[in-house]
């Protein structure tokens, strides 16, 4: 079941919830990239793949996008968005069981806010799982953002396509030997930043694909739902 999810804190939560039918005690929080928002294609197929395996999943708007129905962040927002995903967190676990093991995950921007955010606090979450993480701007490979990779003590997963011009296979792969805690990466040999890539393929039916891959690839990485 979906519906609409909101939270009043400051900055405030707001986006969908996926309650499962048969939950399996774990959890996922989403959020978008910089240019989009948290009805995605990829992030609502994530969302609906995960929920399918018995995750409570809240796919959350973050807060400069409450602010700007379009448009990336501002300089000086990221920190606000943090804060976004901190409450949508908290939020989350208010609503599900106490034992409840939460993954904190996003799209390029949002990911790179979560990534952040889980090496400044390391009980946010029990894990990240990060999508086409923005290792630099595209051309500008000396440009890297992977400073708060050694303080990352949760385990990481990324999802990473090979023609990403935010960051090559090879260099993502260098870059999470930074990483102290446990940490993989699955490649989309055809994918670009949006993992999709210019399928054949009718593209919903790719997302799909894409989606259910990072799934049970993200499971396995974890041991979370493994019973489900």
């Amino acid at each position: 079941m979906i519906s609409a999810f909101a939270a009043e804190s400051s900055p405030a939560v707001q986006g969908f919830i996926h309650q499962p039918e048969a939950p399996s005690g774990d959890a996922l929080v989403l959020t978008h990239g910089a240019g989009s928002n948290c009805k995605a294609p990829l992030l609502t197929a994530l969302a609906e793949a995960f929920a399918e395996s018995g995750f409570i999943v809240l796919r959350c708007n973050l807060p400069y996008r409450q602010k700007r129905p379009h448009g990336p962040p501002y300089r000086g927002d990221a920190e606000h968005d943090r804060e976004g995903l901190r409450n949508a967190v908290d939020a989350l676990r208010k609503v599900a069981p106490a034992s409840v093991r939460i993954i904190l995950g996003g799209h390029s921007y949002g990911g790179r806010q979560a990534s952040i955010l889980a090496a400044e606090q390391a009980d946010v979450s029990n894990g990240l799982l990060l999508l086409s993480y923005p290792l630099h701007p595209p051309n500008q490979p000396g440009a890297v953002r992977t400073a708060h990779f050694p303080a990352l003590r949760l385990p990481a997963f990324f999802a990473h396509g090979a023609r990403d011009p935010f960051a090559s296979s090879e260099e993502i792969e260098a870059a999470i030997r930074l990483i102290p805690a446990p940490a993989s990466v699955l490649h989309f040999e055809a994918g670009g930043h949006d993992l999709v890539g210019s399928a054949k393929k009718d593209r919903t039916l790719r997302t799909r694909e894409i989606a259910v891959k990072i799934r049970d690839s993200a499971r396995v990485f974890f041991g979370l739902g493994l019973a489900t």
